[in-house]
């Protein structure tokens, strides 16, 4: 079956293009754009590509070749996913040069390599900041995402160390349709090489699913079942040719198949932030819902909720607990952010910044998502409660606010918070009346409180 392409994504010179350009009009907007003029400066691009435009594969061997990474077989299914092998980066290396042209189908690709974490003295690139307000990483820099101890590993997708990796491929190699872990936006740079990207926008995913809208096409260049699949055939495709130093930005919710059209080093991020938080939880409570929905005849048992929220972490990357958490977290640093601003301006001006606005924009998103989350009583179903005193005493709750402060300098091109940032603790713990926020209802009133007494100390 031929592919109905509609669409082609739009290329723009990102150099030229300002951040609060970028999120309006690609963020806000949930579409995709294909970025030039953002690789530069990257050391990865020196490094890690021979003078032909070839992948470098001696370099990793002789500089990285002894970690572990994980390897899809690209001609082998398991579940919805490829086959997944652990190797050295040497051994893959080996592979490649030895077996990359036998075309008996034992192309390999290795993905998901966290190469930041294991290597964070090797600058390879540096984060272009269109995509730098990333609340996923800065948390995870911090804290885990999940910390249940009987579910708990370190090389764990539930407790995943972080979302930024490094793909190496052959030609050929290629990954399966599929939307992004937690319904992230992911942008994707190639340091060398070409991909064919096609995209489905998230109006038309349900034409990808079965009847039942339980299982979803694996590959679309494949013998795709009618009688199974009975709207594939209908699905309109966005598509796009990505060139060596160009880089993609996905948007929340688009699937997408991903074919290497020659040797490939990538570099990928997923990340969410203020404009796509909603997306995090509408995954959740649907994968909440089909998980207890297939455990249903248990819903008698006392563990029930436990287990279902168990089997959501294992799944999905988190559960309510989770996710709670991190939102929370988030509402408290924004607050500490805007009370720092709050504390620049008064001494300054009353116009509100670009970056004074960002946070404001921040915790409105926040409190949207918790208004949606309120029929479920996420936190206060969990036991939780988290109190703004004890986090500003916590020195990694204090990095995060720092890492996220010194971003917004950074987009918006002030230097408005770092001075003042690490005098927030002896201030914020008088400044609230609501400072312990257990259930989402209690963090829409704290960020209410927030929002009435700090942002209105100037117009916005």
């Amino acid at each position: 079956m031929v592919l109905k392409i509609g669409g082609r994504i739009e290329k723009v010179n990102g150099r030229e293009l300002t951040y609060s350009e970028f999120a309006e009009k690609y963020m806000s907007q949930n579409q995709p754009v294909l970025l030039t003029g953002l690789m530069d400066d990257w050391r990865a691009c020196k490094d890690w590509v021979l003078a032909n435009g070839k992948p470098n594969l001696h370099f990793f061997s002789t500089h990285f070749g002894k970690s572990k990474v994980q390897v899809a077989d690209c001609g082998t299914r398991e579940f919805t996913d490829q086959k997944r092998i652990e190797m050295t980066v040497s051994e893959f290396v080996v592979h490649w040069l030895r077996d990359c042209g036998a075309g008996d189908g034992s192309l390999l690709y290795l993905k998901d390599w966290h190469f930041v974490k294991e290597y964070p003295q090797y600058i390879a690139y540096r984060t272009p900041m269109d995509f730098s307000d990333d609340w996923l990483n800065f948390y995870l820099d911090k804290f885990r995402m999940h910390n249940d101890p009987d579910t708990y590993s370190e090389r764990d997708e539930i407790s995943c160390s972080d979302y930024r990796f490094v793909y190496m491929g052959s030609k050929g190699t290629w990954t399966p349709l599929h939307a992004d872990v937690f319904r992230s936006y992911s942008w994707s740079a190639n340091v060398c090489g070409k991909k064919q990207w096609y995209f489905l926008p998230p109006s038309q995913h349900h034409l990808i699913f079965d009847r039942n809208m339980k299982s979803s096409v694996y590959d679309i260049f494949a013998d795709v079942s009618q009688s199974k699949f009975p709207g594939f055939e209908k699905a309109i495709w966005w598509e796009c040719t990505q060139e060596e130093n160009e880089v993609i930005f996905v948007p929340s919710g688009w699937y997408h198949q991903v074919h290497n059209l020659e040797d490939t080093i990538s570099i990928n991020h997923n990340w969410f932030n203020g404009y796509n938080l909603s997306w995090v939880w509408d995954l959740l409570l649907k994968d909440y819902n089909e998980a207890s929905a297939y455990i249903e005849d248990l819903k008698g048992c006392d563990d029930f909720e436990e287990l279902c929220q168990r089997n959501l972490a294992a799944n999905t990357g988190m559960n309510f607990y989770d996710f709670f958490i991190f939102i929370v977290r988030f509402a408290f640093a924004n607050v500490v952010l805007l009370h720092t601003f709050a504390q620049v301006k008064n001494e300054t001006s009353r116009k509100p910044s670009k970056a004074l606005q960002h946070i404001c924009f921040n915790l409105e998103s926040i409190r949207s998502t918790a208004v949606k989350m309120k029929p479920i009583n996420t936190g206060d179903r969990q036991g939780v409660l988290l109190d703004l005193r004890k986090n500003v005493e916590d020195h990694s709750f204090i990095e995060l606010c720092a890492a996220v402060g010194k971003t917004y300098e950074l987009i918006h091109d002030t230097d408005e918070m770092t001075p003042t940032l690490l005098q927030c603790t002896d201030l914020m713990c008088t400044s609230f009346v609501r400072s312990q926020v257990q259930s989402s209802e209690d963090l829409v009133a704290f960020i209410d409180d927030a929002l009435t007494k700090l942002g209105g100390a100037f117009s916005r």
